[in-house]
């Protein structure tokens, strides 16, 4: 897969990213139902944001993403809206975050561009997360 050249009304763009952050302490709390759930809510804000989201990988004590954004959106502001959307959501349908975590994730988060790599190693790369 290749990362496609896309457009809005004043830029033709080709942004991919790939986004890692964790939990507060990297505490191993993504899993079972709160990961399915986590990866709901990642793909209905990345939708709802107008983003192309390509691979996601949830291990216990991370998440991965590889998404296309449109530079207008920016990087940032996605993942800042996918945070607070699941955390605020997997807090109130999964008590036990709130007794574990004062917040469910860290304020930092990786991005790096992958304009060096074919867009098929980094897809590989976050599958390949789920092994380690």
């Amino acid at each position: 897969m290749s990362v496609t050249v896309r457009s809005n009304s004043n830029i033709v763009f080709q942004c991919a990213f790939h986004v890692v952050w964790c939990p507060k302490y990297r505490r191993r709390v993504l899993g079972g139902r709160v990961a399915e759930r986590l990866k709901q809510l990642i793909r209905e804000v990345i939708e709802e944001k107008g983003a192309w989201l390509t691979a996601l990988e949830v291990l216990p004590d991370q998440v991965h993403l590889l998404v296309e954004v449109d530079p207008q959106l920016g990087v940032h502001r996605l993942v800042k809206a996918v945070k607070g959307r699941t955390s605020r959501v997997l807090r109130e349908e999964f008590p036990s975050l709130r007794s574990r975590l004062p917040t469910l994730w860290t304020n930092s988060y990786f991005v790096a561009t992958t304009g060096g790599a074919p867009l098929a190693e980094v897809e590989e790369y976050v599958a390949q997360q789920k092994g380690r």
